[in-house]
């Protein structure tokens, strides 16, 4: 189960309010609330009741499809590569593959705040733009390298374009209403899975083809001097064709620094500037980028387990799943988790509001990892009985437990809550994807370290690593409920008939 990258609003909306009651409204008087100009005035975020701009919506979720694409496309053959460009034994191949992929999130982790902060000044649609141009051709220029060097190179550069994310999670946001946030991201986090599901059968499908196919390929001296070219050509193409219809139809959502004039009045100046350390002081900022980090260390450490829990033997602690299982496993997980994510999220989040949502995702987590446990217990019985009841909780893990990913799209829409102001948006998601990136690191690394060491010496028989997860994701329910309450709750006057 993949975070979405990381990375799970009107005039009216939670990101524009502070603590602060609104202000009487006039015709003709600035919205201000607290201290704070609103979207009326500094941004393009419709008013309540607008409906969702579903082609926006759409240019933005093929965007975002791009990064995972990009960045999952090379797995299946980076090992490979390692081993052709650097003529190295097989006990170095896995060291200088696991480097390669660290330094890309090494990278993404010391630029975002950059691209962050560009998105907030410059504008949205250029950085956007940037990101995907300089994703399109670091992976393309990765994918013909000839050294171990050259590919460092080239994946630490695409590590620096990384920020189309973070860019369209901020777009997003200026669209969306209270009302349709929740719809909005989790088509963002859906085209994120789409992106980590094509990856890599782009990557595997086209990696050496003149071997994969000599009867089509073989014998064209490019494709056995550059055997991963045409991979790199197809993941081009299609960041080519996300280029061209942003540039086209892609609307920019940050009003210009200059302020307007309207019948001789002079609207007020865009909302001062908030330096890193303003703005983690503004209420509800620091405990969110705190659940949103411990959300997503949840979910790096889940995702590294998962696939060598179902392989390990059933005595050591796993399930002993074929690979055909463990392939059937994955694919019914992501399927489940793109259903809640579409289907069952909006729903929950009209019903309980942003923060209701969460807490009840962040309930079901330390259930959802003890389902591990207890699948791994019942198949030690090894009666006909336990079997049949694996098979029960087994259904229950891989179609309802996946609904904990929710989680990710709640704690989002919890960031464009606390945002003080639209003009610190882009700000605000490069620190809590910095934030994650760090995490991103180490996590997977240490987990299976901890999954292997339990395992090896049979620690708790074998669940050392979900006796630790398991009491982390409890304490995520103190957190959750430290959260600010949802401020699309706080409903703004129509007119001043209804103050």
């Amino acid at each position: 189960m993949a975070p979405p990258t990381h990375d799970p609003i009107s005039s009216a909306s939670s990101s524009d309010l502070t603590l602060m009651d609104p202000e009487p409204i006039s015709e003709t008087t600035p919205l201000i609330i607290g201290n704070k100009s609103t979207d009326a005035e500094h941004g393009r975020r419709p008013p309540p009741g607008k409906p969702l701009p579903k082609m926006q919506v759409f240019l933005l979720c093929f965007a975002k499809a791009m990064e995972p694409i990009a960045f999952f496309a090379i797995f299946p053959f980076i090992a490979q590569m390692v081993q052709r460009n650097g003529n190295l034994p097989d006990s170095d191949v896995g060291f200088y593959s696991g480097l390669i992929e660290s330094l890309f999130s090494a990278t993404q982790m010391v630029v975002l705040y950059f691209w962050g902060y560009l998105a907030d000044t410059v504008g949205r649609k250029p950085v956007l733009l940037w990101s995907l141009v300089g994703m399109a051709v670091a992976t393309f220029f990765f994918t013909v390298s000839t050294s171990i060097w050259q590919m460092i190179v080239f994946r630490c550069v695409a590590g620096v374009f990384s920020g189309s994310g973070l860019v369209i999670r901020t777009m997003l946001s200026d669209h969306t209403t209270a009302e349709t946030q929740a719809v909005a991201f989790s088509w963002f986090a859906f085209a994120n899975n789409v992106g980590i599901f094509l990856g890599p059968i782009i990557g595997g499908t086209l990696a050496d083809p003149a071997e994969q196919f000599p009867g089509v390929f073989g014998g064209i001296k490019l494709l056995e001097d550059y055997p991963y070219i045409l991979a790199g050509a197809a993941i081009t193409a299609c960041s080519v064709v996300s280029i061209i219809l942003s540039v086209l139809y892609l609307e920019e959502t940050l009003e210009p620094e200059s302020s307007t004039t309207t019948a001789g009045v002079s609207a007020p100046a865009r909302p001062q500037r908030l330096s890193t350390f303003e703005l983690l002081k503004a209420p509800g900022v620091a405990i969110v980028i705190w659940v949103y980090t411990h959300v997503m260390f949840l979910a790096f450490a889940f995702t590294a387990i998962l696939p060598v829990l179902l392989f390990t033997p059933i005595d050591l602690g796993g399930v002993n799943f074929s690979p055909f299982r463990i392939s059937v496993w994955m694919a019914i997980q992501g399927a489940s988790q793109a259903t809640w994510l579409i289907v069952a999220f909006p729903m929950l989040q009209r019903r309980l509001g942003t923060k209701g949502s969460l807490s009840a995702c962040v309930a079901v987590y330390p259930l959802f990892f003890a389902g591990y446990v207890v699948m791994n217990m019942l198949l030690r019985f090894g009666t006909e009985s336990t079997v049949a009841i694996f098979w029960v909780v087994a259904f229950i893990v891989a179609f309802i437990g996946p609904g904990v990913s929710m989680a990710f799209t709640a704690v989002q829409l919890a960031l464009n809550d606390v945002s003080p102001n639209p003009h610190v948006m882009g700000t605000l998601n490069a620190l809590a994807m910095t934030a994650a990136s760090a995490i991103r690191s180490f996590v997977p690394g240490v987990s299976t370290a901890i999954f292997a060491i339990g395992v090896r010496n049979q620690i708790l028989w074998g669940h050392l690593v979900w006796a630790i997860l398991i009491p982390i994701a409890m304490t995520l329910s103190i957190f959750v409920r430290w959260l600010p309450e949802d401020k699309q709750s706080h409903k703004l006057p129509q007119n001043e008939d209804e103050e």
